[in-house]
């Protein structure tokens, strides 16, 4: 049987934080939540550190971060009193990038742009996960059209593990709910109409009746307005 089948059926009626006590007791070390700070972030955050969950938490700083996100960091801190790893991009590819293409060479095309993500993202959140065999997201089925058909447990070959995603079938409604009745620290960029916050200058805010991933990469026509980190399966990413 398929590992996610068998942690599926595992897991099968328990809720979220049943399931991520269950999954912490079986791979206890093994198992990483990276949070970028939104929302639906938080809401894992809040559950994890308000049961003690033995689950790692970490962050990336890709260094192009809104001010409002560090402040959800030190709120985060602050309330739950519990550690948050921050993982950074490697300083010398950053400033080879700078020196080769300036601040800003994400603009001029999309290779230009994924580049910039994989030296940020993709990169760091590969030697964050090393160690992992289960990695925790805060990913929503109603956040893009790429990300309609997840299942709750997913093979991820281009990392090697299985990620679990609890809010898979979460409505942006009931997420809001979830951090309004919670007292859960949120960032305030999406009171703006920020829906999906990522690096300040590749992220506005969406206009009604736009698409939740509109504000993400506004620029491109023809992209899938991902970063790198959730790939299909079929998708390469390429490191340095």
């Amino acid at each position: 049987m398929d590992m996610t089948e068998k942690l599926a059926r595992e897991t099968k009626g328990m809720n979220i934080k049943q399931t991520l006590s269950y999954l912490a007791e079986n791979h206890l070390g093994r198992i990483l939540f990276s949070s970028s700070f939104g929302m639906e972030d938080q809401i894992i955050t809040d559950i994890i550190f308000t049961e003690n969950i033995p689950i790692k938490v970490v962050t990336l700083d890709t260094g192009r971060l809104f001010e409002e996100t560090y402040k959800t960091h030190s709120r985060t801190l602050a309330k739950y009193g519990k550690r948050i790893h921050v993982f950074h991009p490697d300083r010398d590819a950053v400033e080879r990038l700078m020196t080769k293409k300036g601040p800003y060479s994400f603009y001029e095309s999309v290779e230009n742009r994924k580049e910039c993500c994989n030296i940020r993202k993709v990169i760091p959140i590969k030697r964050a996960l090393e160690s992992a065999d289960i990695w925790v997201t805060g990913i929503r089925s109603g956040q893009s059209s790429d990300r309609q058909n997840l299942a709750h447990f997913e093979n991820d070959s281009n990392y090697g593990l299985i990620k679990y995603n609890p809010l898979i079938d979460w409505s942006l409604e009931k997420v809001q709910q979830y951090v309004r009745e919670n007292h859960v620290p949120y960032n305030v960029l999406h009171d703006r109409g920020f829906h999906s916050i990522g690096c300040s200058p590749c992220t506005r805010a969406v206009q009604d009746g736009e698409d939740i991933r509109t504000g993400r990469w506004w620029w491109e026509d023809n992209s899938s307005k991902e970063c790198g980190l959730h790939m299909k399966g079929n998708e390469k990413i390429i490191y340095e």
